[in-house]
């Protein structure tokens, strides 16, 4: 199932992409996205970074036949890998999503692009679930999750960034 949306920032690439590798912010999303556990790393790549989350979350919002496959949490795994800055700042990167135990997973590809005023960080990527029979039924009940992450990310750095960090 494909998945493309946007997060729009009021602030210069540059700041966006110090505060996505900003291990306290990586906290702060798993926190505010409601991990029940969580850890972060980052870790320089040359001119790049990788950022790799690993949190568990209640399963309480998900259908009764996705909950009979994960359980009572999702164990998720989520890696950006990110590119060197080009001219204008903006970055570009991948990022993978898997979930433990399920053969489920979502590959992107992302942009950090300046725009007036600010920055947007775009994804565009295929979420697939690998069960047969159930797989296109689960794509649908997870995407809104995976949208629903996207957004708690903008919410928290929007505040992030207003907090001056």
């Amino acid at each position: 199932m494909k998945i493309s949306e946007s997060i729009a920032y009021p602030a210069a690439p540059s700041d966006v992409f110090t505060m996505l590798t900003d291990e306290e912010f990586q906290n702060r999303k798993c926190v505010d996205a409601g991990a029940l556990r969580h850890d972060v790393a980052v870790t320089p790549t040359g001119d790049g970074a990788r950022v790799v989350t690993h949190r568990d979350l209640p399963t309480d919002r998900l259908p009764d036949f996705a909950t009979s496959i994960v359980g009572q949490t999702l164990s998720i795994t989520e890696t950006y890998d990110w590119g060197a800055a080009q001219a204008d700042g903006g970055r570009r990167g991948t990022l993978l999503v898997e979930v433990k135990g399920a053969p489920v997973a979502m590959r992107a590809d992302v942009a950090l692009s300046a725009t007036g005023g600010g920055s947007t960080v775009s994804f565009d990527g295929d979420l697939k679930a690998s069960i047969p029979l159930l797989g296109g039924r689960i794509e649908k009940a997870a995407a809104p999750a995976v949208i629903a992450g996207i957004r708690s990310e903008q919410r928290t750095g929007r505040a992030w960034l207003a907090e001056g960090h």
